[in-house]
């Protein structure tokens, strides 16, 4: 299988990685809920983790190799991966050679309006062969340097979705309305309430439903917990920050943790690695160390 790449583009993200010993990480300007990256890494690039938005992606160089639901899978060049919210996996080069790919971290709320009230499409096989696939993928992917204007981005999300959902196998179930608005209105105060503790209690005022009930119909529209989503999107900052040069220890307290060592084991169990390594990753070595 072979597609057309932007040559200039790339040979741009080539320097900029090779300025970071050949592993960097490159992250586009993008609407809220939607982040693309480029990443090139030698070895193993991330330990086990897990995080509540799809990642969906095309290996561009190399072999893609990352643990996934029990098995080891093997992504080549063309070839797409599909990781489910809240799944475990790691990541890394398959071969001397290194690796170098592309992924769109897409938050499930952006997902629920283009399924027409289904739930979430779940891809079992992690790695999909499918070219009509990765040229949809590949139209939002790259040159990261373009901003998506919000037709374009209404378009892919229809196009992905009918991707997702072709590969799924299996007909999606419906979310009822009171699961989905209670859903909505959790995650609408979770992310107006980001940089402070929010109790259960809030949350039943909010939709009127008790904690339990409120905790089911929130995993089924968005395959994750409000718990999670909370966490998530703290961390979400915090990489924002990380990315502006900002202290790891300020970062910390701003982004709504108690401590730097708390924020620390909280960004490797949902990242796969630590933010100082993160921070080499996308700024470079000199810059991180300044941090």
């Amino acid at each position: 299988m072979s597609f057309e790449l932007d040559r200039q583009a790339f040979e741009g993200l080539g320097r900029l990685c090779a300025d970071a010993a050949q592993n960097c990480i490159i992250s586009a300007p993008d609407p809220a809920g939607m982040e693309r990256i480029e990443a090139r890494f030698h070895g193993s690039a991330f330990d086990m983790h897990r995080h509540d938005t799809y990642a969906i992606g095309v290996t561009l160089h190399g072999v893609q190799t990352f643990r996934y639901r029990g098995a080891t899978q093997h992504s080549l060049p063309g070839q797409i991966i599909v990781l489910h919210p809240d799944e475990l996996h790691d990541g890394g080069a398959g071969t001397e050679d290194g690796l170098r790919y592309r992924m769109l971290y897409l938050e499930p709320s952006l997902m629920l309006d283009c399924l027409g009230g289904a739930s979430l499409p779940f891809v079992r096989d992690g790695v999909v062969t499918d070219s009509a696939f990765c040229k949809t993928l590949l139209s939002a992917l790259g040159p990261l340097e373009r901003e998506l204007d919000e037709l374009f981005v209404d378009n892919f999300l229809t196009l992905l979705m009918q991707s997702l959902s072709r590969h799924a196998g299996q007909p999606s179930k419906p979310i009822g309305r009171t699961a989905r608005r209670a859903a909505t209105l959790t995650r609408d105060y979770l992310t107006e309430n980001l940089h402070r503790p929010v109790r259960s209690e809030e949350l039943e005022a909010v939709t009127g439903l008790d904690r339990y009930a409120l905790s089911r119909h929130f995993r089924a529209a968005f395959s994750t917990s409000p718990h999670r989503f909370l966490l998530m999107r703290r961390l979400q900052r915090a990489r924002r920050m990380i990315a502006a040069g900002e202290p790891l220890a300020q970062i910390a307290i701003e982004a709504g943790f108690s401590d730097q060592s708390h924020f620390n084991r909280q960004f490797k169990k949902a990242l796969g690695m630590t933010p100082g390594r993160w921070s080499a990753l996308v700024r470079g070595p000199a810059a991180a160390a300044a941090a």
